[in-house]
């Protein structure tokens, strides 16, 4: 059964394994068929599809990986129901078909989600829906048990041409009642269905650039670098830590920056800038730890009407509750925080639903907040932008000589298809034609995973193939799928032991993500590669050791790891509500050969 798995992977080969060494690549070009400017959800797709096709295709990112709004999302993989009431139903059919494959193709990191919908009446809403069907108004008001399920049995319609997923129900006040006891009074009944979640969201994208370099070695991959200037068709890029520029001159640049895009095309043609694209909204999210909350959600997600109407989700994640979210139009791409006033009326919506719940102020563990890049819009209700995608060519300019083409818009669920359009788009104006296509392609880890049936037995074989613990085997197969195998090689070459401050991981387990996949701040390591941020779990211990082994993979001195730290520290308060987070006095981690054999994972 290990022959099966991908056990012959070495971390270190087929891509160029580390930042520094795709610098170098990247100081011998002169010259790329395509540069993607944007590492998130969608460039990544865009450079999968390219690569896959042979192209070798450049991408760029100005941050780390799915930073910004793709690592903003509400962790759904769903297909957007609430789109079927303003007709965007070829929007809806293509989420839920790009849902299942996500269900089929990444079976370690997207899951199924019972949602239930609590309801008021049974009749209301009917005429505000056909209204709102047909453009008369846009003002949100609730729905009723016959609206929704109009709704839903267009759902289901979608839903059953795959196969992936149960048919909806109507649940009436009793039972409604006793499975949901905390809920409001004024609930009435309740419709549940099923889409998906996503636990590691940024990790994928993260093994769909590993799965391209490994596809195409031509391909390169870079983050913390920006696109500065451009002059007479030659783009300076910068890089984020040095300084160090670099030249080149694209044949096409894909503008992928999501709010950023209306910003880079004014870099790109600071003489003739292209007409407003984006008109962004901000949404914010909180991770709540709350007992009675966790329990009253009966294991599934309640996707709710507030009192104005506005759609409102909370589910259970990594064992505390996810709460959102706010969508509130914003012109600035770097205003991302999650205000007081956005949590409060997070709070008020939640209290809606669940009244007798009360969450303090210690209880919120997290926040975080992306900047949805929809397409400018004149409409007065966000709800009424649409959610769609759609690719806008910007032709060659004076002083300009290589085309534009911009990705306006677009859903976490759907990145395949909308980066397979853009690449289609791509190879067109290349001269090249598709080789390959992606509907049923794998991705990382969820290649080669076993079902869930055969998984225990699997997950007994490499704990005993490489003389390790299988209850951390099965923790790590939890978090990085079929790849698995490539981290147990590399964790089992010298001694391991967990964190001090958080046993759930090891240091040789970090070392891998340092060594593997361009971790260039501390920030990388707990926010992105791995959920201790999301799942509430820092302490300023636990900051300052995950610092420290940064630090030492990547050779920083001593006044290097103490801005790391430093830097780390202010972006977890900024950014995510974490201000509570003191810098401690960090301690040395000693090297794993160096600790007694009670602190040792046997290898």
């Amino acid at each position: 059964m290990l022959n099966s798995t991908n056990s012959t992977e070495d971390p270190q080969a087929a891509t160029l394994s580390d930042r520094a060494g795709r610098l170098a690549e990247l100081r011998r070009r002169r010259a790329t068929p395509v540069l993607i400017v944007g590492g998130g959800i969608n460039g990544i797709s865009t450079f999968r599809e390219l690569a896959l096709q042979g192209i070798p295709a450049i991408l760029v990112e100005q941050g780390d990986w799915c930073q910004a709004a793709s690592g903003a999302l509400s962790r759904m993989i769903h297909g957007g129901l609430r789109y079927l009431e303003t007709g965007e139903f070829a929007l809806v059919k293509e989420s839920v078909v790009e849902r299942d494959r996500l269900l089929k193709n990444a079976p370690h990191y997207v899951m199924p989600l019972r949602t239930t919908v609590p309801i008021d009446s049974y009749c209301s809403g009917l005429v505000n829906a056909g209204k709102r069907f047909v453009g008369l108004t846009e003002r949100p008001s609730r729905r009723g048990a016959m609206v929704i399920k109009a709704g839903l049995s267009l759902y289901d319609l979608y839903t059953r041409a795959q196969g992936a997923m149960p048919r909806h129900r109507l649940t009436g006040g009793g039972e409604t009642r006793r499975q949901w006891p905390e809920f409001n009074d004024w609930v009435k009944c309740s419709a549940t269905y099923y889409d998906a979640w996503i636990n590691y969201p940024e990790r994928l994208g993260i093994e769909l650039i590993e799965d391209s370099e490994r596809a195409n070695p031509q391909a390169l991959a870079i983050n913390y670098l920006s696109l500065a200037g451009m002059d007479d068709g030659v783009v300076t890029l910068r890089d984020g830590q040095s300084g160090e520029t670099f030249t080149l001159a694209p044949e096409l640049v894909i503008n992928a920056t999501g709010a950023w895009i209306d910003r880079l095309n004014g870099v790109l043609s600071p003489a003739a800038p292209a007409p407003r694209l984006i008109g962004g909204t901000k949404g914010s999210h909180l991770i709540v730890r709350n007992a009675r909350l966790l329990a009253a959600l009966n294991g599934g997600m309640v996707y709710y009407e507030n009192q104005e109407g506005r759609v409102c989700i909370l589910f259970p994640y990594f064992g505390n509750v996810l709460v959102g979210s706010t969508d509130i139009r914003t012109d600035d791409p770097d205003d991302v925080i999650c205000a007081e006033d956005e949590k409060r009326y997070i709070l008020d919506s939640l209290r809606f639903v669940f009244p007798r719940i009360a969450i303090a102020d210690e209880e919120i563990l997290y926040t975080f907040c992306g900047i949805r890049p929809l397409p400018v819009s004149d409409t007065t209700v966000n709800g009424r932008i649409s959610r769609n995608h759609s690719l806008k060519v910007i032709p060659p300019a004076p002083g300009r000589p290589f085309t534009t083409l911009c990705l306006v818009g677009g859903k976490w669920t759907t990145f395949r298809a909308f980066g397979a359009q853009a690449a289609d788009l791509a190879l067109r104006h290349l001269g090249e034609r598709r080789r390959v296509t992606t509907e049923d392609l794998a991705i990382g880890g969820g290649r080669d995973l076993p079902g869930q049936a055969e998984r225990p037995a699997w997950i007994g074989e490499l704990a005993a193939h490489y003389h390790s613990d299988a209850a951390r085997v099965a923790q790590w197969v939890s978090r990085y799928g079929g790849r698995v195998t490539a981290l147990l090689d590399f964790v089992t070459r010298t001694p391991d032991r967990p964190l001090r401050h958080h046993p759930g991981y090891t240091v040789n387990e970090l070392r891998f993500l340092i060594a593997r996949e361009q971790v260039v701040r501390p920030e990388d390591v707990l926010v992105r590669r791995t959920a201790m941020a999301i799942a509430g779990e820092l302490t300023p211990e636990l900051v300052a050791e995950v610092t420290e082994i940064v630090a030492q993979a990547l050779g920083l001195s001593d006044d290097e790891r103490r801005a790391s730290l430093a830097a780390a520290l202010e972006s977890l308060a900024g950014r995510h509500g974490l201000a509570r987070l003191a810098a401690p006095a960090p301690q040395p981690i000693p090297h794993p050969s160096a600790q007694g054999a009670h602190d040792v994972i046997q290898s």
